[in-house]
């Protein structure tokens, strides 16, 4: 399965997980808006917080919408680079193979955009 078609899985599991549970995710879309409209961070860089704690966290789904979040924020696979070594050297060799999925995410991405 390609990222893109997982991206579209997990869209779909979570729009039925929204009909099932709407006043508690409807509280986490709240929440989400609020911390991406509000701060002195721009979406981008609170993107790539976003994306370092879920390669830290090793949130497959996670990690494949915020790459995507932040191809549509005008990031560069450069900078994308430079998060993923700063997500390696916090968290060792597990978030070394998460990087690794990160960026294979991204240039799949990009391909299908190119």
């Amino acid at each position: 399965m390609t990222y893109a078609d997982q991206i579209q899985q997990t869209r779909n599991e979570l729009r039925e997980l929204y009909k099932t549970i709407p006043a508690a995710t409807q509280g986490f879309s709240a929440l989400s808006k609020a911390v991406k409209d509000n701060g002195p961070l721009s979406v981008k860089e609170k993107e790539y917080v976003a994306l370092g704690m879920a390669v830290a966290l090793r949130c497959a789904p996670c990690i494949n919408f915020h790459v995507e979040a932040l191809m549509k924020a005008g990031a560069t696979r450069e900078e994308l680079g430079d998060v993923l070594a700063m997500a390696v050297q916090m968290g060792g060799g597990p978030t070394l193979m998460y990087s690794a999925e990160a960026l294979a995410c991204w240039d799949e991405l990009a391909a299908k955009t190119s």
